[in-house]
């Protein structure tokens, strides 16, 4: 077979490298293979707002990794599911259209220049990237862009607890914020999504399908890479799985870019040989950089759930089951409105439950259903109600991601410490707390049967401990295993143009980049990642 070389490669078709593809070409001009190891995107249930509900327990569309058993959580271990399919969490989340605040990134900026011809990573550096990606179908302003190809609207549809939710934060002091990307993330309200007219806005639909039938884009589904090909110290070519099983091998004339996820990118590394030495070498992989900080920093924000059942016919208990189901279909083919519009994450909040005027440490999450899970299922009636998460949205708790084994198979062994750090767990407890009050403050507290868990008669620090420990899980998004970092941090894999240090031609442009972990949802955040990696690349920074 003949060499097959391209003039880049992007290694993982997930939100960050959906971009990053697009732009190569669409602006570049360059020949890009994008290898995705997952299915297609398009899907009935993954197109509309509400199936991630039908995904998250069971999916091709998913792939889950569980984590090694979790010592500090009583030896539980739990999963992580991430995309397995092209436009990776992007096709598969919430939709929730979240950025961070500006402190996020200034402070990204504080670490990554450490010498002075580092990029700039400031707030007003992303934001353009944020800008220039957005279509917001109600915003237009120095934070917010219309005409972009990434669609931004305001919720389809939402229920009356939802609406509930929000006066009653409002009711503990909390102000109203109608937008979260805006000047402050401090309130409680509704969040923007990424859908328009009931159907999703995924990175794949989004950046790569205005480029169906480009002959300059390659896009392989089903088809793994295994390890990076490295010669003479320059990553060179890729060595995957095609989805008959047949290993192939593709060659690049310029840069590849691994953009996997948090948890295989740095797996890939490694299998690559590069990462921390004696790990590489105790699964006999030759080592071609010792980066010690390959797959560890592993960051997640984590999430305890809150569940109350209502007195009365309130939320969206069974929409999808029977006629309920056929009426909401009906009702969005015929009016374009309806259940079906909702994400169902509809309204949320940003609190600070220790000092209010600082900032927030707490995302809340409210979705109006009692969400049943394995956790949960005998615990909850399956009965109309409120499920509220509440999230950690700056953890200083730390992972790592390690080889199992040196068979490309076999995922990795990820071990992310949540609620590990006592500052995280204090944060989490006075988390549950301040939404607890919110459950028994009107016009909330009217419609609440009964909180089920956790116990409102047993709220002592003991045993709300026990409470996150038995139910803490992801909020769905790994980052850090992979960070940039000054001249002279010993644990950064990359330097701030998100170059591989010792390895020339190889790029990190997903989650695993970052120094630290945005406050809020991660999925815009990559897929700027993307974007800013296209512009280096082209000597557009």
């Amino acid at each position: 077979m003949a060499r097959e070389e391209f003039d880049h490669i992007v290694v993982g078709g997930g939100s960050s490298g959906c971009v990053a593809a697009a732009r190569l070409v669409a602006d570049g001009g360059h020949r890009v293979l994008l290898l995705e190891g997952g299915h297609s995107n398009r899907h009935p249930l993954l197109d509309m707002p509400p199936g991630i509900f039908k995904m998250i327990n069971g999916s091709k569309f998913m792939d889950y990794h569980t984590t090694v058993p979790q010592p500090h959580l009583n030896g539980r271990a739990h999963d992580i599911p991430q995309g397995n399919v092209l436009g990776g969490g992007s096709s598969v989340n919430a939709q929730v259209y979240m950025r961070g605040r500006p402190s996020d990134y200034n402070a990204w900026d504080a670490t990554l220049r450490g010498n002075n011809d580092g990029a700039d990573w400031s707030w007003d550096a992303v934001l353009k990237h944020f800008r220039g990606m957005e279509d917001n179908n109600r915003l237009l302003n120095d934070l917010h862009g219309t005409g972009g190809k990434m669609q931004v609207s305001d919720p389809g549809h939402i229920d009356q607890m939802s609406r509930w939710f929000v006066q009653a934060v409002q009711g503990l002091g909390e102000p109203f914020n109608p937008d979260f990307n805006g000047p402050s993330q401090r309130g409680v309200g509704f969040y923007q999504f990424m859908n328009r007219h009931g159907r999703r806005s995924s990175a794949a639909y989004a950046f790569l399908s205005p480029l169906e039938g480009d002959p300059r884009l390659t896009v392989r589904l089903q088809s793994r890479a295994e390890r990076l090909i490295i010669e003479k110290g320059r990553a060179v070519g890729v060595v995957w799985r095609d989805k008959s099983g047949a290993q192939r091998e593709s060659f690049t004339r310029g840069e590849i870019i691994v953009t996997s996820g948090a948890l295989i990118t740095p797996k890939l590394l490694m299998l690559s040989g590069l990462g921390p030495a004696d790990h590489l070498r105790d699964h006999d992989i030759t080592v071609a950089a010792d980066l010690p900080g390959v797959g560890q920093n592993l960051i997640d924000h984590p999430e305890v759930p809150m569940i109350a059942t209502a007195n009365g016919p309130y939320g969206y208990f069974k929409q999808g089951v029977g006629w309920r189901m056929l009426m909401n279909g009906l009702q969005f083919k015929l009016f374009g409105s309806g259940r079906i519009l909702s994400a169902g994450v509809e309204a949320g909040a940003f609190v600070n439950p220790t000092d209010p005027e600082a900032e927030p440490t707490i995302q809340a999450f409210c979705v109006p259903i009692v969400y049943l899970d394995r956790d949960t299922l005998t615990l909850v009636e399956n009965t109309y109600g409120l499920t509220v998460t509440t999230v950690v949205v700056k953890p200083k708790s730390r992972g790592e991601v390690r080889l199992r084994s040196a068979n490309p198979a076999d995922k990795p062994l990820v071990s992310p410490n949540l609620l590990k750090h006592p500052e995280d767990m204090a944060a989490m407890i006075a988390g549950q707390r301040f939404f607890i009050r919110a459950f028994q403050t009107e016009p909330l507290a009217a419609r609440v049967k009964r909180l089920a868990i956790p116990d409102p008669a047993k709220l002592d620090d003991a045993t709300l401990t026990e409470h996150c420990k038995r139910f803490v899980k992801t909020n769905y998004h790994p980052a850090s295993t992979a960070r940039m970092g000054a001249d002279g941090d010993p644990m950064a894999v990359l330097d701030s143009w998100m170059r591989v240090r010792c390895v020339e031609g190889l790029r990190v442009a997903d989650m695993s980049a970052v120094p630290d972990i945005n406050a809020g949802n991660t999925n815009a955040p990559a897929m700027m990642l993307g974007d800013r990696c296209a512009d280096f690349i082209m000597g557009r920074a």
